[in-house]
């Protein structure tokens, strides 16, 4: 069988110009996922509010962090394409949710690569499922894939939360920061809003309904974010053999006044320093490359906060990118799936 690999992360502007961030947060925003209001509210509420005053800020943000190259994130997701195709046969493309290159540009780049193509292996670059990320990727990257007609049929690669060659890269990504001393390592996650987490349960009465519910065997967590993390967490803290008393997790870029997953991860790196905690490791495993979310509101952002809060060392964790252990597992989810 002639097949492709598609890997699909979240996307960037095409510039740091206020100009392109408008249109990518304006992308980013209207997803029904993301912001889940009707049309019309959340047409007002993006457009009329948020945008005109984020945009600048947003563009102050990606400068910050912005390569010679272009976006870390296209540029890091780019590597780990190279490195992939370095190790196998089939034609390897990259796509994103949002902005450049789409889905079609990876479809047909796949296609340029290898015509008579049959199948299309798509991983989304998500290790936990959420409506707004891993479950907006895959539906973006099927509807082009209808919309487009083509003939080559599409193979999804699920949520790798807990699968063992991601977690085994994550720890081995880890491992090297923890040869030095540290008071506590923060697993922080991308957060999202409670009523999503809601939205996904399946049975309607389980998630959040009690201080144990992700550690309570349920059908939710099939689709339950808050669940996957914790999970992630649990197992690569126990490979790695760290003490429960030398880490938590949290979850960051809240957006709005709603309530969000707890604790804030920049909240709890306000409070850290005043618990005893002065050497601080922070990771990020909702993220598979480095971006906005990790290098500029973790690593400058949240760097601060800690530091002014009274720590004195902080360290950032980077994400996976093209860690040989991470490019191992794909090579083998490639030719054999999850």
């Amino acid at each position: 069988m002639k097949r492709g690999i598609l890997l699909m992360n979240l996307g960037s502007p095409d510039s740091t110009s206020v100009k392109d961030v408008r249109r990518y947060l304006n992308e980013f925003l209207m997803d029904e996922r993301v912001i889940d209001m009707s049309y019309l509210s959340r047409l007002l509420l993006v457009k009329g509010i948020i945008v005109p005053f984020r945009a600048p800020k947003s563009a102050k943000a990606y400068s910050s962090i912005w390569t010679p190259e272009g976006s870390p994130l296209i540029v890091l997701t780019r590597e780990l394409q190279a490195a992939l195709q370095s190790r196998i046969a089939e034609p390897v493309a990259i796509a994103m949710r949002y902005g450049n290159p789409s889905p079609r540009q990876g479809f047909d780049e796949l296609l340029q690569k290898a015509p008579g193509l049959e199948e299309v292996i798509v991983v989304p670059l998500y290790p936990q499922y959420a409506m707004s990320s891993y479950e907006t990727a895959v539906e973006y990257a099927k509807e082009c894939h209808k919309k487009g007609g083509y003939k080559f049929r599409l193979e999804i690669i699920p949520p790798f939360y807990d699968e063992p060659g991601y977690l085994n890269a994550l720890a081995e990504s880890i491992t090297p920061y923890l040869k030095e001393e540290y008071d506590h390592i923060l697993f922080s996650y991308h957060g999202i809003p409670e009523r999503h987490i809601h939205k996904d349960d399946v049975t309607g009465n389980h998630c959040l309904k009690s201080a144990d519910c992700c550690s309570v065997d349920s059908p939710a967590h099939q689709h339950c974010y808050r669940h996957q993390c914790l999970v992630t967490t649990a197992r690569v803290t126990a490979a790695l053999d760290i003490p429960k008393s030398k880490y938590s997790h949290s979850f960051q870029s809240r957006l709005g006044r709603d309530e969000w997953l707890k604790p804030y991860t920049a909240q709890r790196l306000q409070e850290m320093p005043g618990e005893g905690i002065k050497n601080l490791l922070v990771a990020c495993p909702a993220f598979v490359s480095d971006c906005l979310e990790t290098l500029e509101e973790i690593a400058e952002e949240g760097k601060e906060i800690f530091l002014h809060a009274g720590g004195e060392k902080f360290t950032m964790i980077p994400c996976l990118n093209s860690h040989p252990a991470w490019v191992s597992t794909l090579e083998k989810w490639s030719h054999n799936g999850i």
